[in-house]
């Protein structure tokens, strides 16, 4: 499957910013299963300073705003064929070692509310137990836009019972690797079958499993990735994988919009 893909990020700024720097992680990589058939990265009141790949085997760029900007606009967007893989991604690559997955973060830390979940999770094999532990935590914590807070730890969306698919994926990472598996956090692009626009990324986990690698896992529409899904970036949690992060130094009353299109070409 071919899918067309453009994410829009838009600062505004009712005074213009002094200062501002940006890592963006919206280019995706091809793998065995996704070809990277063309993509690029269009700026407005920014520019490029570097580009490299962190130790999670990201494509990171770091950009400067414009002096005195008022408007900045990130516009990324291409072209990419999926294969059915049926979830499975892999073999672990990258500089970063696999028991490195194990770690939990402030994010993902397993406390009371984590532990009882995993305490309902059956399962004969591995991949048994793993999408045991996905059907548990879509029964406990519901989703629901606007519900949770951005830095919201995986114990928080337990306790709330109800997320969006950044809080699920932290309580599947932060029980996983209570479970023994190295996990972690992916962002990416998800093909909606009722609409082309959307207002945010996706994102869902994946754990290690002995002879088949990397195995993705999609809390939120119950289901491990298809061809309706596009990695971008992976991390230990949202932080090390969100599209875009960093810090803006003045520019009083800033306004931040994000518009995503995927669609079947």
């Amino acid at each position: 499957m071919r899918l067309f893909i453009r994410h829009i990020t838009r600062y505004a700024f009712d005074t213009p910013a002094s200062h501002g720097l940006q890592q963006l992680r919206k280019t995706p990589k091809s793998t065995h299963h996704q070809q990277v058939l063309h993509w690029r990265t269009d700026l407005e009141g920014s520019k490029k300073e570097l580009g490299f790949e962190d130790h999670h085997n990201n494509i990171v760029e770091l950009i400067s705003f414009e002096r005195e900007a008022g408007d900045v606009v990130i516009v990324s967007e291409g072209e990419v064929e999926i294969g059915d893989n049926h979830g499975i991604v892999g073999r672990h690559i990258g500089p970063a070692p696999l028991w490195l997955y194990q770690r939990p973060t402030d994010r993902t830390w397993a406390g009371p509310g984590c532990r009882a979940l995993i305490r309902k999770v059956t399962g004969e094999t591995e991949l048994d137990r793993l999408h045991a532990l996905r059907e548990v935590i879509a029964g406990a914590i519901s989703f629901e836009i606007g519900a949770s807070l951005s830095d919201w730890s995986a114990e928080d969306a337990v306790a709330a019972g109800r997320g969006v698919c950044q809080d699920h994926t932290h309580v599947f990472l932060a029980c996983a690797r209570e479970m023994g598996f190295p996990a972690r956090y992916v962002s990416g692009y998800l093909m909606l079958d009722d609409r082309v626009e959307q207002d945010a990324a996706h994102a869902w986990a994946e754990a290690h499993v002995d002879g088949l690698g990397w195995v993705g896992f999609d809390v939120s529409n119950g289901i491990s990735p298809d061809m309706r899904y596009v990695r971008v970036a992976t991390g230990l949690d949202y932080g090390e994988a969100a599209p875009v992060t960093g810090l803006t130094i003045g520019g009083g009353g800033e306004h931040l919009s994000v518009q995503i299109e995927v669609a079947q070409q």
